[in-house]
């Protein structure tokens, strides 16, 4: 069924039901916005805004921590991703965009084969030595959706967008999989390559000729 209205927050940023959010709300509406969400212990939605308007599909979270506010109304907080939803619906009567959702979550509950797991985790160890990989802390290990945990270290948006509409378990992990196999020893090179680069490949700056 859905929902009253969910206040919505895009943001070039994809987040996973119980994964970590740090925020930096700077902007009028946004103050306004959280500040509600704090009174009234309430969530908001993030979606991921793109050139063409923002994802029809996010997660909600929650307002964990007030880390810092500032005399002007700024505000430093920590969120964690709640629940996953698809907008049925936006309303922009007010200054920030809300939206009638329709909440889901996985529907084939099947636990994922062993061997997929593991394979999951030996890439995301090789995938923390990499440079591009964000930095999230440890994943919890004892989430059902592992994968969640996994992939909120990666970039690439439209990757973490289509995972989180996926609604199994099993065939996220094989999604990660797959998608890491190449990205990995790709990432690596180009980091090789950028790390050379500056220098005439033996340690020492080039000379400019």
């Amino acid at each position: 069924m859905p929902s009253r209205l969910l206040p919505l927050f895009p943001l070039q940023v994809v987040v996973f039901p119980r994964t970590l959010l740090p925020l930096h709300i700077f902007e009028e509406r946004y103050k306004l916005m959280v500040g509600e969400a704090i009174r009234d212990e309430c969530e908001f939605g993030i979606v991921l805004a793109g050139d063409q308007g923002i994802a029809d599909a996010g997660c909600s979270v929650a307002v964990e921590k007030v880390i810092e506010r500032y005399p002007d109304g700024r505000m430093d907080i920590l969120t964690r991703g709640r629940k996953r939803f698809e907008i049925l619906s936006l309303d922009e009567e007010l200054d920030y965009l809300r939206a009638e959702v329709h909440y889901f979550d996985d529907e084939d509950q099947a636990e994922p084969e062993h061997e997929i797991r593991k394979q999951a985790l030996l890439h995301f160890h090789s995938l923390q030595k990499l440079g591009s990989a964000r930095h999230h802390g440890e994943p919890d290990l004892a989430d059902p959706q592992l994968s969640f945990q996994l992939a909120q270290v990666l970039p690439d948006l439209d990757f973490l967008s289509e995972l989180l509409r996926q609604r199994s378990e099993a065939s996220r992990l094989k999604q990660l999989n797959q998608y890491l196999a190449d990205y990995i020893p790709r990432q690596r090179a180009i980091e090789r390559v950028q790390g050379v680069a500056p220098t005439n490949g033996f340690g020492g700056k080039r000379r400019e000729l």
